[in-house]
């Protein structure tokens, strides 16, 4: 492990109902055949040039997430998908520390597995573009080129989560809403999350 970023101390140090638990991941983390960056506002935790998890405090619990958790075996069945729409991220869901020194072995397992994965350059198999854009949506892009041209250059990724971001309101009127507030930053290269 190199030094430590400040800014990988300062999340720890300040990481409110879930710290003694965060520190518990950690220090099991730093066991592991990974190394500790800063990405997204969190630590994330890397082998072989890709990511291969990270953890987070939510509000009812902490998480280690795989980002190819789809990939893992997960035998003891604690892998849950973070939401209704992931496709390959996977996450172990903790609520003391007690619960995590009891899983050590099992972290530990799985975050090996998830480094032979990475090592393996194993990606998760994705149906292309498997949602349907909003009506508004296609007619935005039928109207405005610009717009058109860089919503096709997005990832992948990006294009879902805008996609799915625009679908969600039940009215029109929210949607296009949705779509001209968001058209700023789809000029600007950027998905739902980027800054």
């Amino acid at each position: 492990m190199s030094e430590a970023d400040p800014r990988i101390e300062a999340f720890f140090a300040n990481a409110g109902n879930w710290k003694a638990e965060l520190a518990a991941l950690r220090a099991i983390l730093r066991d592991c055949p990974v190394a500790e960056e800063f990405k997204w506002r969190s630590p994330c935790y890397t082998a072989a040039g890709g990511n291969v998890a990270t953890v987070w405090g939510l509000k009812d619990a902490c998480a280690l997430s795989f980002f190819k958790g789809a990939l893992l075996k997960d035998p003891e069945g604690i892998l849950v998908a973070p939401g209704e729409n992931s496709r390959s991220v996977r996450m172990m869901r903790f609520t003391g520390v007690p619960q995590i020194a009891g899983l050590k072995a099992v972290i530990e397992a799985y975050v090996r597995e998830a480094v032979e994965a990475e090592k393996a350059g194993l990606k998760v198999d994705l149906p292309k573009d498997d949602f349907a854009l909003p009506d508004e949506l296609v007619a935005k892009l039928d109207e405005d080129p610009a717009l058109k041209a860089a919503f096709e250059a997005l990832t992948p990724g990006r294009r879902r989560g805008w996609a799915l971001h625009f679908s969600q309101p039940k009215q029109s009127a929210t949607r296009v809403s949705r779509i001209e507030k968001a058209a700023p930053r789809i000029l600007d290269g950027k998905g739902m999350h980027d800054r």
